[in-house]
């Protein structure tokens, strides 16, 4: 309990003042943890098993990601997660390694490891840094993300390397600690089989069973059950990956993919988050408390350097592969420096190191404190980032929230991409004031560049609504084309601003449904209309008139009003839902038949009347 109490206590106070200055919470984590640590005011011992309990934050943080991320935008992002992660990965082990056998005596199977170690960043460090400020989904968080990825892949073949590396060195003993690795000891084919076996089980769990596993936990309508087992899930999937020999955070980000499109996805996020949020700055108090101050003040100039050469190396080579894939000076920039730290990796792969003789001890500690100190480190390079483009000849390229917003009276938009554009012209073209928000910095940039006021921010915030005016502020018209920031937004009004009409985007059905439950003044499909109207022209091509068309198209639009009313409620019983789809699709027949029939009568009527006359 006291050992509890100090964690926290340090956290509590060191966070929010670090935040408050502007350092960022990591950082604050990060400065805790040194004054704790065994070498400042020694209020805790080693912190080598409380690391191996705080890494599961890591392990939590991929598997948020991961349900973040559906298959197909992964697939989209093979060519930067193989090329450029490859590339960073295979160039700075080739650099770091160069550089060791030519200032040291080390053997060159020593100068390997360590170059393989020192290549991992933190994901950890660049993720949560990225993320708290906004940054993750930016042209250069997602190549960060993509690289750190790759990274993750990569533990698993440099595990399984250092041993080789161990019985090929001079006096090595081959010595390994993959005991806790269920098949160790079998063939290399039965290796991999049982590797692919257990990547295609947590696929097909996870997209046949997961859902009517979680949809039964959550019939209980208890809380606690579905918290738990929301944990027993991830757990049980690090855990499976671990005793094979695998990276249990690549498991359970694999995991989060698979159940990306789940019906359950923002529950999951929701009962997962808080444990990752305290886990992970449990971690990075273990990374600032193990900080060997002791070795520093022994070997300051020689550990200087090697921090220095090491978050050098790793930026030249960041910043040269930023050019190559075309990033951009400012995009390039936030990549490179938020990538040129080591990692956490580096610990289990210094660790595994020592065990198979591949280095002695005292060349792992000394790895080990400047792979810390490039981790304390690192958190102030993002801040050098966001003072450089935080200047006032840098507007154009926000990468923080803007504090001088002009609050409107009438209309907030927020989210100016191609769809909220064509709102917001519509609205200005009549005269309405708008102040249009928006959370992309890429897009924030383009837009000013072209004369139009867009201020950069999230718009979920509350302090940030009520500096644009929500208080006074008629409509709030909600753009954006991410779901879950839509329905963030609508309960941050919601609660703080309840007399604002919200109208917003709807992506998809699935997004269509959640808005229509929120409650909002109105909604609209973002290509509902526009495939409508391409199914008239369609009709008109075939040979209906002008009128049949239009009104065929127009009791479509009816009917499948009526039929979101209808099927919102039912979404979420698989059984039911699917009965309903079905029967709606033979009432719109029906419907449709029921009105050709009754033209054509119309048309006989008629021709009989003329006819007559």
């Amino acid at each position: 309990m006291i050992t509890a109490l100090i964690y926290l206590l340090a956290a509590v106070l060191a966070v929010p003042l670090a935040k408050r200055i502007g350092l960022g919470s990591v950082l604050g984590y990060l400065i805790a943890g040194v004054i704790i640590g065994p070498h400042a005011l020694h209020l805790v011992g080693d912190q080598t098993e409380v690391m191996h309990f705080a890494e599961f934050g890591v392990v939590m943080m991929l598997f948020l990601i991961g349900l973040e991320l559906r298959p197909d935008r992964l697939w989209a992002m093979r060519r930067p997660i193989l090329g450029l992660g490859g590339l960073q990965v295979v160039v700075t082990c080739a650099l770091l390694a160069g550089g060791l056998l030519l200032v040291s005596d080390l053997a060159w199977q020593t100068a390997l490891a360590i170059g393989l170690a020192l290549a991992l960043s933190s994901t950890a460090i660049v993720l949560q840094s990225l993320t708290e400020r906004g940054l993750l989904k930016s042209p250069a968080g997602n190549n960060a993300f993509a690289v750190l990825l790759f990274q993750d892949i990569a533990v698993i073949p440099i595990l399984a390397l250092l041993p080789l590396l161990a019985l090929s060195s001079i006096g090595g003993t081959g010595a390994d600690d993959h005991g806790h690795s269920l098949i160790h000891d079998l063939p290399t084919a039965a290796k991999i089989a049982v590797t692919l076996a257990t990547i295609a089980g947590i696929v097909i769990a996870g997209r046949f069973l997961a859902a009517p596993v979680l949809r039964y936990m959550a019939e209980t309508r208890l809380r606690e059950i579905f918290t738990a087992f929301t944990l027993l899930l991830v757990v049980a999937i690090a855990a499976l990956m671990q005793v094979i020999g695998l990276s249990p955070a690549l498991g359970t980000f694999l995991a989060g993919v698979v159940l990306a499109e789940n019906e359950f996805r923002h529950e999951l996020e929701v009962d997962i988050e808080p444990f990752k949020g305290l886990l992970l700055g449990l971690f990075f108090i273990t990374v600032g408390a193990s900080i060997d101050f002791e070795l520093l003040i022994q070997q300051p100039l020689i550990i200087g350097i090697a921090v220095l050469a090491l978050m050098g190396i790793k930026a030249a080579v960041l910043g040269v592969l930023a050019a190559l894939f075309k990033m951009g000076r400012r995009h390039g920039l936030l990549f490179t420096l938020a990538l040129a730290q080591g990692g956490e990796f580096a610990f289990v792969l210094i660790s595994a190191g020592r065990s198979a003789s591949v280095f002695s001890a005292e060349v792992g500690s000394l790895v080990t404190v400047v792979v810390a100190l490039s981790m304390l480190l690192s958190p102030l390079l993002i801040v050098l980032y966001e003072y450089l483009y935080s200047r006032p000849d840098q507007q154009a390229c926000p990468s923080s929230a803007d504090d001088n917003i002009e609050p409107s009276h009438d209309v907030i938009l927020a989210g100016y991409g191609r769809f909220g554009q064509v709102v917001g012209r519509l609205l200005s073209a009549q005269g309405y004031h708008l102040t249009i928000l928006d959370h992309s910095p890429s897009q924030v940039e383009m837009v000013r560049r072209f004369g139009n006021t867009v201020y950069y921010g999230d718009a979920s915030r509350r302090d940030l609504l009520e500096a644009a005016g929500a208080a006074e502020a008629k409509v709030l018209v909600i753009a954006v084309d991410e779901p879950d920031k839509t329905l963030a937004i609508i309960a941050t009004a919601q609660q703080h601003f309840p007399h604002l009409k919200i109208l917003a985007r709807a992506i998809d059905r699935r997004h269509t449904y959640a808005l229509m439950r929120s409650g909002i003044a109105g909604l609209r499909r973002e290509t509902f209309d526009s495939a409508l109207n391409l199914g008239v022209d369609a009709l008109k091509l075939l040979g209906l008139t002008d009128s049949n068309a239009s009104r065929a198209g127009q009791l479509f639009k009816e009917h499948d009003e009526q039929t979101l009313k209808v099927l919102s409620e039912l979404w979420g019983d698989d059984k039911s839902y699917g009965l309903a789809v079905r029967q709606r699709l033979d009432d719109l027949r029906q419907v449709l038949l029921a009105d050709q029939k009754e033209r054509d009568a119309h048309i006989d009527q008629q021709s009989t009347a003329d006819h007559n006359t």
